[in-house]
Parts: C-alpha cells; structure tokens; sequence
C-alpha cells in the first residue's frame, strides 16, 4: 500500500506546461511589420505568443509499415519504412490588440504572397503563388511540459513548422468570454529534449497567464451580474 502511495504521488499532471516561439524567419518578420503594422512583432512571438497557449497537446507520431508473407511460411510480418506525423493543434487566448490573431493571418498571408504584382488582393485579377518552403516554417516552435519544482521536464521541438489552418472564432451577443482561436500546425518532424526547461521563461509565462486567468474572473463576475432579460 505505501509503494501505491508513492508511486501514484508521483504522477504528472497535464497543466504544467509551455509553448514557446524562439522567433521566426527574418522575412516573416518583416512582412509582418510592413503589411500589418505590428513593430514589436518579434518581441511579441518570442516572449508572449506561446504563453497565450491556454490548450495543448503533445506530439503524436507512428509508424507506416510494410507487409511480407514470403520470409517465413504461413508467418506475415511487418517491417517499419516510415514514421509518420500528425498535425498538432494549439488555442490560443486573443489579445485586445489582436496581436496574436494578426501575426498567425500575417504568417499564413506570407507563405501564399510570392505573387508580388501591383494586383491589388481586392482586383479581380488577384491570385496567390505560394513561396518556397525554407522561407516560411520554422524549427523554433517548442513545447514544455514539466512539474511544479522545474527540475523535471521533457520539451519537444517542431522542424518546420507552420499554420495549416486556423479554426473560425464564434462571436454572440450572449454572455462574455475571452475570445479564442485554435491553430493547426504542420510539421516535418520532432525531437525530445529531455534537459531542464529555463526558469527564466516559465517565469514570465505565468505573470502573463495570472493575467488572463484575472481577466477571465472578471468576465465571469459580469455574466453572473448581468440580467436575463431586458426590459424594452
């Protein structure tokens, strides 16, 4: 009973964790700052976007196999020739500035913009050419996962990594909340990292979070203040 006891006081809990963007390519960068207006884009990835991440998963692969029949009579066998990797989906709380939301819509409006034409994207004529892969996705996008003492920890990192799509973000007249968006993202590939992760950076992420969690409270407060219906 008191091995149980030890070994099930000793279980991971799935909240402690963090995404983080160590910045993006130059070019990325800039398209943003010009087309967007956003100065302090790269401050804002690398220091803020992923502490936004209220949802996450860690990574998920397989294996893609081939079958043999002929080695071992009446014996198939499977023999490994791929690893496979599925895409990862991520949430995000939205900024009042919508900062996050317009860098992710930047990000995509640069991988599909190699058509730099005097074609404005409101003309007719408009069309989109997509730009060369090692222009736009990125091997600095992380996630952490550790415990509360941050001695322990395993962080994964993402090769070439980008947004495949970002999900539709419902609006309502209804009771508040912080508005949210999901990003799906496409990768080539992830390697574990089983060193410490930087107190340095969970630090800031969670002065950042308390925030948006104080934040929250006080939409919760309203919509528990706020009447059913309204007199006319």
């Amino acid at each position: 009973m008191t091995d149980a006891k030890v070994k099930f006081g000793k279980l991971s809990l799935n909240n402690q964790y963090q995404v983080h963007f160590a910045g993006f390519n130059t070019n990325i960068v800039n398209y943003i700052r010009n087309n967007l207006g956003i100065l302090n884009a790269d401050d804002f990835i690398s220091r803020e976007m992923g502490i936004l991440c209220f949802d996450a998963s860690l990574p998920a692969s397989a294996l893609a196999t081939a079958e043999v029949k002929d080695n071992f009579m009446g014996v198939p066998q499977e023999f490994a020739h791929s690893r496979l990797y599925t895409d990862i989906d991520f949430s995000f709380y939205i900024d009042q500035d919508y900062t996050l939301l317009r860098i992710f819509e930047g990000w995509m409006d640069y991988i599909t913009s190699g058509a730099e034409t005097e074609v404005g994207d409101l003309q007719k004529p408009f069309y989109r050419r997509m730009r060369y892969p090692d222009t736009y996705k990125v091997s600095s996008m992380y996630i952490s996962k550790f415990e509360k003492n941050l001695n322990r920890a395993i962080t994964y990192q993402f090769i070439n990594a980008f947004p495949k799509s970002i999900t539709p973000i419902p609006l309502t007249y209804g009771s508040a909340d912080i508005l949210k968006v999901s990003v799906s993202f496409n990768y080539d590939r992830y390697v574990v990292n089983r060193k410490r992760r930087q107190p340095s950076i969970l630090s800031t992420g969670l002065n950042l979070f308390n925030s948006f969690r104080s934040r929250e409270k006080q939409a919760e407060k309203y919509n528990s203040n706020r009447p059913e219906t309204v007199d006319t």
